[in-house]
This record gives C-alpha cells, sequence and structure tokens, in this order.
C-alpha cells in the first residue's frame, strides 16, 4: 500500500475529504488484511481506536484542534505502556493483565489527538534486531530489523502513518534501514520514559518511525517533554520551503571503525549518498574518533549489567522461556563484577567527549554512515562475512549505530537506495545533542532531492 503523508492526511481530515473514523476504519481493515503475513501487531483494540476518532470527527466539526496529529492512527511498540493493554514485550514471561495508566508519552499522544491502534511486535524483551514473528514488507524471508520492527513493517506496508519505537543501540535506525522508512533517535532524555519497560536505563531512547524525515519531526515534536524550538522552526521552514541547499552544512565521514569493516555494495551506495549531498552545496569531510573502536565492548558492558538487573526475577521464574541469546546475556549481566560496569560508563563518557570534540575540530554540522554496514539479513541468518572474517549479524548491526546511544545524541535512519536484491539500505545522520533540527534539516534536504522516501514494498 501507499503511504500516506501525516501532513496530507492532516489537511484531507480539515478539509472534510476525509474522516478521523475513515481513516481508523481503513487501518484496521489494512491489519486485517496484511497483519497475517507479516505479523507486524500482536494487539489491537479496534473498540478503542473506533471510539476516539469518533471523538476526534466530533471535535474537529466543533473547532478544537489539536494539531497535526490530531486524528492520526498510530502504532505503539510493545514496551510502553497504555491504559487497559497488556504490555507483554514479545516474551512469554509477561503475562496479559491490562495495564492501569498510560506512559507518560502515550499522555502526549493522546493530547495531541492521535489514535492508538495497538500494540506493535518487538523483539524480545527489547533486546535484538530480528523482531520475530515479525517479517519484512519488501520480502519475507528478511528481518524487519529489531528491536522495534513491527513498528517499522507496520509503516513500511502502509497499515499506519507513523508508529513509535525505542532505540538502545539501534533499535529504531536499524528496522527503519531495513523496511525502508525514516526513523529518529532523539537526545537523550528529551523523550519521556516513564511507564515504559526497559532494557538499559542509560542507553534507553522512544522515538518515531514514518515514512519521511518530516513525519517523523511531526511526531517528535508532539511527544518531546520539553518545548523544542529547534523542531518548531524546522517544521516553519519546510511549510515555507527553506529546505533546500546545504551550502554552509559541514557533514564527516567516518572511514575507519567501527564503521568498518563495510560490504563494497553498501559503501557504493552510501558514497553516491554523499556525493549527491556534496552536490547540494554540503562539504565532505573525512574525520576519525578512534575511540569508536571501543563501541561495542562499552554498550554490551553497560546493557549486561543494567537488564541483567531489571530483569533478574524474571531470569529467576522464567529461565526456560526466555530466548537462549538473551537468557546468557542476562545471565552475565549478573555474574560479571560491578568493575565491568563502571568501566564501560566511564568508556561511555570518553566515547561522547571523543565524538564532541570532532564536532568541535572539524567544526561538523552532522556526521554521516551508512545505518548499516551490511544488507538486510535473511530470518535465518547468523553471520556477515567481511574479507575472510565472519561477523555476527546482531554485531555488525549495533556497531554501527550504537555510537550514538553512548553519546546521547540525535541521530536518524533516512532510505538512501536499493542494493541488488532490490531491498532498501539506509543514510544514519547524526548531530549534537539537542540539535534535532540540523539532523532533520540535512535529513529532509537529501529525501527531498532523491525521492527514496517514495520507496514502498
Amino acid at each position: 500500500m501507499p503511504i500516506s503523508k501525516i501532513r496530507t492526511l492532516s489537511k484531507e481530515l480539515r478539509d472534510g475529504k476525509v474522516s478521523a473514523m475513515e481513516l481508523t476504519t481503513r487501518t484496521i481493515e489494512c491489519i486485517k488484511t496484511l497483519n497475517q503475513d507479516i505479523n507486524a501487531f500482536e494487539f489491537v483494540d479496534e473498540e478503542s481506536a473506533l471510539t476516539a476518532a469518533k471523538n476526534c470527527d466530533e471535535e474537529l466539526r466543533s473547532g478544537q484542534d489539536r494539531g497535526p496529529l490530531h486524528g492520526i492512527p498510530i502504532g505503539i511498540k510493545d514496551i510502553i505502556n497504555v491504559e487497559n493493554w497488556p504490555t507483554r514485550c514479545g516474551s512469554e514471561t509477561y503475562d496479559s493483565r491490562p495495564k492501569k495508566n498510560d506512559a507518560e508519552v502515550i499522555r502526549q499522544l493522546r493530547k495531541a489527538g492521535a489514535i492508538l491502534v495497538g500494540k506493535t511486535v518487538p523483539h524480545e524483551l527489547a533486546c535484538g534486531i530480528a523482531s520475530y514473528p515479525a517479517k519484512n514488507p519488501w520480502d519475507q524471508k528478511y528481518i524487519p530489523g529489531g528491536s522495534s520492527g513491527g513498528s517499522a513493517a507496520a509503516v513500511a506496508a502502509g497499515i499506519v502513518p507513523m508508529a513509535l519505537g525505542s532505540d538502545t543501540g539501534g533499535s529504531i535506525r536499524i528496522p527503519s534501514a531495513a523496511c525502508g522508512i525514516t526513523g529518529i533517535k532523539p537526545t537523550f532524555g528529551s523523550v519521556p520514559c516513564g511507564g515504559i519497560e526497559p532494557l538499559s536505563w542509560s542507553l534507553d531512547h522512544i522515538g518515531p518511525l514514518a515514512s519521511s524525515v518530516e513525519d517523523c519531526a511531526l511526531l517528535l515534536h508532539s511527544i518531546t517533554n520539553t518545548n523544542r524550538p529547534d523542531l518548531t522552526l524546522f517544521l516553519e521552514s519546510i511549510n515555507q520551503k527553506k529546505v533546500s541547499e546545504l551550502k554552509d552544512c559541514r557533514i564527516g565521514v567516518i572511514r575507519s571503525e567501527p564503521f568498518e569493516p563495510i560490504q563494497n555494495e553498501i559503501r557504493e551506495i552510501f558514497d553516491v549518498a554523499m556525493l549527491q549531498l556534496e552536490s547540494m552545496g554540503a562539504q565532505i569531510v573525512d574525520v576519525e574518533i578512534p575511540e569508536l573502536k571501543h563501541t561495542i565492548a562499552a554498550e554490551f558492558a553497560i546493557i549486561c549489567f543494567e537488564a541483567g538487573y531489571y530483569h533478574k526475577d524474571r531470569l529467576i521464574d522464567f529461565a526456560n522461556e526466555i530466548d537462549a541469546d538473551i537468557k546468557y546475556l542476562l545471565i552475565a549481566g549478573n555474574l560479571l563484577p560491578t568493575e565491568q560496569y563502571f568501566r564501560g560508563l566511564h568508556a561511555r563518557n570518553i566515547i561522547a567527549d571523543a565524538i564532541r570534540h570532532c564536532f568541535d575540530r572539524y567544526e561538523l554540522s552532522v556526521i554521516a554512515t551508512p545505518t548499516l554496514p551490511a544488507p538486510i539479513a535473511k530470518t535465518d541468518q547468523t553471520d556477515f562475512r567481511y574479507g575472510d572474517k565472519d561477523e555476527p549479524v546482531t554485531i555488525s548491526y549495533v556497531r554501527t549505530t550504537a555510537p550514538f546511544n553512548l553519546a546521547g545524541i540525535p541521530a536518524l535512519s533516512t532510505p538512501c537506495g536499493l542494493d541488488s536484491n532490490g531491498l532498501p539500505v539506509g543514510l544514519q545522520i547524526a548531530g549534537r545533542a539537542m540539535d534535532e533540527f540540523t539532523i532533520c534539516t540535512v535529513g529532509h534536504a537529501y529525501e527531498s532531492v532523491v525521492k527514496w522516501e517514495n520507496m514502498t514494498p
């Protein structure tokens, strides 16, 4: 199905060309038709969604307008609490009792008038890159990415125009790249995490997935916990059609660890994207950040401890119901000396400082990388080959996205081409803390020229 842009739908709602009830009914029908193949949703509340749609229509008729998300359906990753809905985290270890309260971010979505239709499939405990049983709408033999794979698949398939995900080491950007959509991991702490099941409380980020940078920015603007004039300015500049050329933009490119090794086809697609940005006036600057070679060690030292601590009782009571790889990660987190955790936190500070110094030293606007160093993995694939060496799929994917979790800075993924199998490839753009304006400006300028956001399965 073609993906509808939020602003287009919003205008049609206000012009009377479509109603929120029609949009919601269409979404529910799409779930019934498509979900049997791609398993993007694991819970749907049809009655609640239709009631909310009816209320949105009545509010618009009476002149009450909550903003651009008013009457727009959204999917919610199933680690986020929604009142009267279960939160199961893709795990058999959680029960199906409905939650008593909304997560903070859900309260903000309701205030903005968004229509919650259901819960999307995450990777078990939000700890992985496959999101089984969700499938990639481009080709069901391939994973949709993770851990927000259900959210990405739902948007890519055109079921919903937007969805919420979480990102601890790449879990918004990885599935966005795999499914050919856009996703933003915002600055750490800028979107509230209250009422959300954590994987790693010091690395978790909540953010939007949608078909375009603008749509992601519209959703992000509605869920941030502080006033964000930068996002307002970005959205206003789009309305006034000022986002076009990048003559004052300096883009840093890292061609060393952990962004190497990289498969040749991905490198070629990324290099073409850099040439496109350069033709738009941007300056491409090769930079080095040697400290990033410790990304994986720091990331997993933190995740192991924090996830192991949070899920300790679950590990004791339901060990046999947890995926083996996740179980061993949780066990390691409980067995490793606390010193390893503090070393991981120290390494994170070093990495964050090194990235900040790189921005200052080279006077960068953003850093650009391939979102992933390899193509989309097949559902049964365990490794990628780089030259004469194999690397696990999870490590390959996380090493190129996790640096920006450790640094807590905003990063987005947006499509930049198709590989030889006709599957999408993602471009990652990272910026300074609280500067979502710049990454959105660069991402939107790029997509407005190449039109990759119009790709659909």
